[in-house]
Order: C-alpha cells, then sequence, then structure tokens
C-alpha cells in the first residue's frame, strides 16, 4: 500500500471529498483506488476561521510501483512501513527457566508483563496497590471523604498514575519500531475506541482505563502470569561476586516473603519514593534529574474552545481544545503547560499522609465544564537542589506539606485567583470560575506555597500567555497548589543492555526510572526493557 500524508480538507468536507482529494493528489482515477484507510486524522487550527483537517492515508492503488517511482523524493508518498509487532523471541513449550518478575503494574509494568507472557514467560506481577476496581474506591474515599490510603491512590494500584489521568496516548519519543503501535493496538483489544489508532492526539480517559487494565490482567493470567496485589517490595538482595560485580538474587516482600529473583523490572513508577530510598541505601546507582514544579490552572472550557478554534468552538468534530504553552523567563526558568486536561478536573493526587498533590484527570468525553492544565516551572538538581540523589523527594514533599497546611491540614487543597497572584494579594473567596478538585479548595495566597523563583516566573508568563490564548489570564481563573510530580526526581540509570549500571539482574523502566513521561511513552519503555531481559532468559 501507498501511504499519502498531509492531505489538508475543509471541516465540513463530506466523506466522498477525501476519495477524491486522495486521487487529485495523486493523479489517478478513481477507479485506480482500490481501497482507503485512514491512518492518521488531526487539525490545523492557525487560521480560526477556516479550520482543516489534515489526514494520513494508507491506500491500495493500481499500478503502486510506478506510482511510487513517479513521486519518487516526495516525502508525503512512499510506502506505506511495516508497523506489526514481532516478538524478539519465544520462550518453548517446555521452558523451565527463571521467571522474569516485573514491579509495578502501571503502563510501563502491564505492557511489559504482558509481552513477557506472550513470548511464554509467565512473568510475576508485584503490585503494593489495589486492583483497580478496589484501588478506584480508595481514590474516590480521598476525593469524597478526605481519607487516604497510602498504598492504594492515585499513584499507587493496578493502572499506575495515568488511570486518573485525561489518558493521552501520544508522545514525542523516537519509535522507529513502532511499538507504541502495540500499545495502542492491544489497548484496542482490550477495549479501547477503535479510533486511538488513527486520531493524531488520542485519548481513554478513566472509567475506560479501568476496564482496559482489567481485561489486559486477564490475558496476562491466561498465559501463566501471575499477580501479588498488595505487596510491597521492602528491599532488595544483593550479592556481590568475587570478580566485584552486584547481581540481584531476590526481593524482600512487605507480607514477609522472600521471592527469589534474577530478571526484575522495575516500574515503579514517579512517586514510590520509599522505594528509591532503599534502592540507594542498598548502593544501587542512582541521580538526581530535573523535573518541574508549580500549580494547576483552571478556566471554563468554552474559553479555551473559543480561543483556540474562533467560530468553530463546539464542533463535534473538533471536540474540546487543547492548548500547548511556555515562556523563557527573564529569571532562566521556563513556564510550560504540562498535562493538559480539556473537559476535565483538577484531582487529588497524594500518596503520603499530611501532604497535598494535584493533578489533571478527564474522562473519554472530556465533556465537564472546566479546561486545566498543570502550569510549573523547570528546576535542575545542581542549581534548587544539590547535594544528594534523593534531595529532590525532599524539596517535593515540602512543598506538598505547605500545600496541606495553607490548605487547611484536611486534604483541601491551596488556591488563588489569578488576578489576586498578579497583584501580590491573598484570595479571599473565588470568581467567576468554579475550582474543580475535591476534597474542595481553600482561598489562600500561592505566594506563600511555592518557591520564590516559581512564583516569579509564573507572574511574568501569565501575561503573556493571556496574549497568546485570549482569556488565559482573566483575573477569576482559578490556580490550584501544588503540582510536584511531573516526572520523576532521579534518575535510576540503566547501560545500553537496560540493566542497572551497577546492579545486574534489576532492569529500571518507565517514568519513575526516569526514562519516560506520560502513558505510551513508559508503555513502550516497558516493552524495550522486557525485550532485553526476554533476551537474556531465551537467546534468539
Amino acid at each position: 500500500m501507498i501511504r499519502l500524508s498531509d492531505l489538508a480538507l475543509p471541516l465540513d468536507h463530506a466523506p466522498q471529498d477525501l476519495e477524491r482529494a486522495a486521487c487529485e493528489r495523486l493523479g489517478i482515477t478513481p477507479e485506480a483506488l482500490e481501497r482507503l484507510v485512514v491512518a492518521r486524522r488531526g487539525n490545523d487550527a492557525r487560521r480560526k476561521s477556516a479550520i482543516k483537517l489534515v489526514y494520513t492515508l494508507d491506500l491500495q492503488v493500481a499500478n503502486e510501483a510506478e506510482l511510487l517511482e513517479r513521486f519518487a523524493g516526495d516525502q508525503h508518498v512512499r510506502r506505506t512501513p511495516d508497523t506489526s509487532y514481532k516478538f524478539v523471541t519465544r520462550a518453548p513449550e517446555d521452558y523451565a527457566g527463571p521467571r522474569p518478575v516485573v514491579i509495578g503494574a502501571g503502563p510501563c509494568g502491564l505492557l511489559a508483563a504482558l509481552v513477557l507472557a506472550q513470548m511464554g514467560l509467565k512473568p510475576i506481577i508485584v503490585e503494593r496497590g489495589k486492583a483497580v476496581r478496589e484501588r478506584t474506591k480508595d481514590t474516590w474515599g480521598l476525593w469524597r471523604r478526605s481519607v487516604l490510603d497510602p498504598e492504594s491512590n492515585v499513584q499507587f494500584g493496578e493502572g499506575g498514575a495515568g488511570t486518573f489521568s485525561d489518558g493521552k496516548l501520544y508522545s514525542r519519543i523516537k519509535d522507529p519500531r513502532h511499538l507504541g503501535r502495540k500499545v495502542l493496538t492491544e489497548f484496542v483489544k482490550a477495549g479501547a475506541p477503535d479510533d486511538i489508532l488513527t486520531e493524531a492526539h488520542p485519548h481513554i480517559g478513566t472509567f475506560r482505563l479501568v476496564t482496559m487494565v482489567m481485561s489486559m490482567r486477564e490475558t496476562i493470567e491466561q498465559l501463566g502470569g501471575e499477580y501479588r496485589f498488595g505487596t510491597r517490595v521492602d528491599d532488595f538482595e544483593v550479592e556481590t561476586g568475587e570478580d566485584g560485580a552486584r547481581r540481584l538474587v531476590g526481593l524482600h516482600l512487605s507480607n514477609g516473603d522472600f521471592l527469589p529473583a534474577t530478571h526484575v523490572l522495575l516500574a515503579v513508577g514517579h512517586s514510590a519514593r520509599d522505594t528509591f530510598e532503599v534502592l540507594h541505601k542498598r548502593g544501587v546507582y542512582v541521580e538526581a534529574k530535573p523535573f518541574s514544579i508549580g500549580v494547576r490552572i483552571e478556566h471554563p472550557q468554552g474559553w479555551i474552545d473559543k480561543a483556540r478554534y474562533g467560530p468553530n468552538a463546539g464542533n463535534k468534530i473538533l471536540g474540546a481544545a487543547a492548548y500547548s504553552i511556555s515562556h523563557k523567563c527573564s529569571n532562566g526558568r521556563t513556564v510550560y503547560s504540562f498535562c493538559m486536561c480539556p473537559g476535565g478536573r483538577v484531582v487529588a493526587a497524594a500518596s503520603e499522609e499530611g501532604r497535598v498533590v494535584t493533578n489533571g484527570m478527564s474522562q473519554y468525553s472530556r465533556a465537564e465544564f472546566n479546561a486545566n492544565s498543570g502550569l510549573v516551572v523547570d528546576i535542575d538538581p545542581e542549581r534548587d537542589f544539590p547535594g544528594s540523589p534523593l534531595a529532590g523527594i525532599a524539596l517535593q514533599r515540602e512543598l506538598e506539606e505547605r500545600a496541606f497546611v495553607a490548605g487547611g491540614s484536611n486534604y483541601k487543597a491551596p488556591g488563588q485567583k489569578l488576578g489576586d497572584f498578579l497583584a501580590k494579594r491573598p484570595s479571599t473567596d473565588l470568581g467567576e470560575v468554579t475550582p474543580s478538585y475535591q476534597p474542595g479548595v481553600t482561598p489562600t495566597d500561592l505566594a506563600e506555597v511555592l518557591p520564590d523563583f516559581v512564583v516569579d516566573a509564573l507572574r511574568e508568563a501569565l501575561p503573556v500567555f493571556g496574549r497568546q490564548v485570549p482569556g488565559y489570564d482573566h483575573p477569576d481563573v482559578v490556580m490550584t497548589g501544588v503540582e510536584t510530580r511531573t516526572s520523576s526526581p532521579l534518575r535510576i540509570t540503566r547501560g545500553r543492555d537496560f540493566n542497572s549500571l551497577n546492579t545486574r539482574g534489576l532492569y529500571p523502566a518507565g517514568e519513575g526510572a526516569g526514562y519516560a513521561g506520560g502513558i505510551l511513552s513508559a508503555a513502550v519503555d516497558g516493552i524495550r526493557v522486557a525485550e532485553a531481559i526476554a533476551l537474556d532468559l531465551v537467546p534468539a
């Protein structure tokens, strides 16, 4: 088949216009076009009054070789790539070698376990939190009753932090083997909507993610995988050989068991602070890495729709509008939007008692009243938290504790109207924008919660964003603190073979290890590391 990309049509085009436009672009008759499949659809909203849909198509045509030769050198006309997944190895049916262990059942661990199971290696999945249905109840316990379960919450449990998010399934990672396609295909098999395979910015939403995660768990178990929920890894047994090399030999579990293990994929997510501390204590090589901190900012979704789409705001094809903005400040910091959730809500995402953390979430419909986004400022170890690989964790905890106190010490979040924040005065009430965070928002002064350099950067950037996105800096816009879990504050460094840099048998993976950011990139990294483990156990 031939892949034709960057084919733009009007927003209101008729279905038959797509076939006509493809034939015109290739200079062929309709009779020569045997089949048309939409591979990708996005939109170009640079001209709000004339928004276009932009397609990538896979076409089966007569005289394909001749056509490809005629368009040689045209980057928009080429042979359709093979995006099918190919297993790097398979275990024999009588395989009796070591079973790989996956720590964590988030996107990274889930796809790693699935691929390992599909290759016949019957992984053991150790998850500190609960199965996703029970975990959802615990999460609602914080949102509705201000009751936090430190082991079962937005961060911990089957499905990982991505379960309670917008379910965005796109990333900027390089993916020459099309592993992202493998992820999306498995998600569709598990119940995700088919359009995630074609939309330029696909998403799923929390409710669908829950059922998908359950379906994928059933597949893994049917293939011989074994889940151990409510089981935390409390320590790592490491032996040093006569040659001085360190090797992982097993795991000490919270139920008192010792699990012998020689191939462990570590996919604990960015909030497993106690695990990071144990790894550091055991001498596993870790290093501090940059991350970002800030707030969640909320606008009525209609404001964002109008700013992005103008007279086409509300069009069902376009859906709820998103945005991506950034500004380099005079103090050298960059302020940028993070994890933007159209038609969603701000959620309580704490995983430790006495601390407040915010995140964003939306359903597949993206039909709730507000848009929200992280509005964060970059920080780096040398400048902002030097001295220890764990110093970033200490900084996160300090800010989360400040937010807890400022919110009323009851898991309400500190919030402030944007106009008050810019005027350097505390908020005493809320205005036109109603915050969505539960258990609730306490009007206060966010400058008392955030570091000065973050406050200064946000105050400089907000008027700039108001010029880029009309209405963005409206005085009644609500900012809620704090956003601290943008990414892992450290990296569990690994080598080219995906083993820990100084501890063989331990394979750091995903967002918690510092090698991904978001559902899709974490899942892709999980597959790559699972393949390395499989090849070590069953050489091809």
